[in-house]
């Protein structure tokens, strides 16, 4: 897999960042360069703190820089899951924030003149006739929370938004898009600097000292604070290890063909579409009019052979007007994932909080996360503290036996799929 990732290659915003040389203090310290910790690190910024944060590669190198861009309120395990898990108050709550965050994503590329190419529309696909049923109880469950129900196309409807042979309905989604989203990382990243946050790249933390004042532990320097913040998501590894065990990494990958007239036939209305697997294929339109077309999964994270023509393949089982095309990118990278697939936020102590398992949708709920840790830090936690009130169980068996024991879980998913 080195064909490389579309996003580099299209960075449309300059950011300077340099590592760490020497000892620095900071009221609150960051670790990891994602979209949850630049935009806690512009929050937190503008409200005064001083904000010092460390990534171990450069900013938006994580899944920030590499996902498919496609942002959406709720969550990963749906909205049935968290109300099971936290109670239909409390499910409202959530997902009204998660509407805010969709809300929050927009209004900072305005506000900041972020080049990430937004666009507004969404189309969640059906391919089987269960999957049709679940479009209209998703509707009903939209028109009950207050959101936006769109139209569940069908027939001609469909073909005119979405030239593919192969779903049987989509429901329109007016509030979700997509983005660019390395340079919205990025402009994020540019924008805490503006207001005063210290970023440094190329800098691994090797060691976490818990205390009143936490200190952290890197190769060229110790950054010592008030509050931690740890948002490296799926790439913290075991650096935490009171929070490895709730998650799993994940490899997800992404191709982009070359840039096409016909993919504005393909997608005319230019909307993000997933359909309803359990190991779902997702698209768009690039800015450029390439395809980008994203699935497939790797539950030991290594890039499965043959990705390339694999990724092409189950394109055109969607378009097969993409025959003769050529896959000029390919990229991947890993997710972090939790059992029940909702957001794990809390705390390891007072002050030392953290954000992971977004479960691949978190482009949107990042930056809100990041808005909420620069609350809770001020003082204001009742809206994190909904957050993390959502109930966690670690992945069972260790690390070495949590990938076979995810394996068999996914199974029953995997064959429920092809039904």
């Amino acid at each position: 897999m080195s064909l490389g990732n579309y996003y580099e290659a299209t960075k449309r915003v300059a950011l300077r960042t340099a590592p760490l040389e020497g000892d620095l203090s900071a009221d609150v310290a960051i670790i990891g360069g994602g979209i949850t910790g630049v935009s806690a690190a512009l929050h937190l910024a503008e409200r005064g703190y001083k904000v010092a944060l460390l990534e171990a590669e450069h900013i938006g190198w994580g899944a920030s820089g590499r996902n498919g861009g496609q942002a959406l309120p709720g969550f990963a395990a749906g909205q049935g899951k968290i109300k099971a898990l936290v109670g239909p108050e409390r499910a409202k709550k959530l997902w009204d924030m998660s509407m805010e965050g969709v809300a929050l994503l927009h209004g900072q590329i305005a506000r900041f003149a972020i080049p990430c190419d937004p666009v507004r529309g969404y189309l969640h696909a059906a391919i089987k006739p269960r999957q049709v049923r679940e479009l209209e109880e998703t509707q009903e469950e939209l028109a009950g929370l207050g959101a936006p129900a769109g139209r569940i196309l069908r027939g001609a409807d469909l073909r005119a938004r979405l030239a593919s042979p192969k779903y049987l309905a989509a429901l329109e989604d007016e509030v979700s898009g997509h983005i660019h989203p390395l340079n919205y990382t990025l402009g994020l990243a540019a924008a805490a600097q503006a207001a005063g946050a210290q970023l440094f790249s190329q800098t691994r933390v090797s060691r976490v000292e818990a205390g009143k004042m936490v200190r952290v532990h890197t190769p060229r320097g110790v950054v010592s604070a008030g509050f931690l913040l740890a948002a490296g998501g799926a790439y913290l590894g075991d650096l935490m290890r009171p929070l490895a065990g709730y998650i799993m990494p994940v490899g997800t990958y992404i191709m982009a063909t070359e840039p096409r007239a016909d993919v504005r036939e393909m997608i005319p209305g230019n909307e993000a579409v997933a359909d309803l697997n359990f190991v779902l294929d997702y698209f768009r339109r690039s800015a450029d009019d390439r395809m980008l077309f994203g699935g497939r999964v790797s539950y030991s994270t290594l890039p499965p052979p043959s990705l390339g023509y694999s990724m092409l393949q189950r394109a055109l089982r969607v378009f097969p007007q993409l025959a003769g095309a050529r896959v000029e990118y390919l990229w991947g990278g890993n997710v972090d994932i939790t059992q029940s697939r909702a957001p794990h936020f809390g705390r390891l102590a007072d002050n030392i909080l953290f954000c992971q398992g977004f479960s691949g949708h978190g482009v949107a709920l990042t930056g809100l996360a990041g808005r909420l840790v620069a609350e809770a830090i001020a003082g204001q936690a009742e809206r994190f503290d909904v957050f993390a009130a959502i109930p966690h169980a670690r992945f069972p068996g260790g690390r070495a036996l949590r990938v076979p024991a995810l394996l068999l879980a996914t199974t029953y998913f995997r064959l429920r799929d092809m039904l």
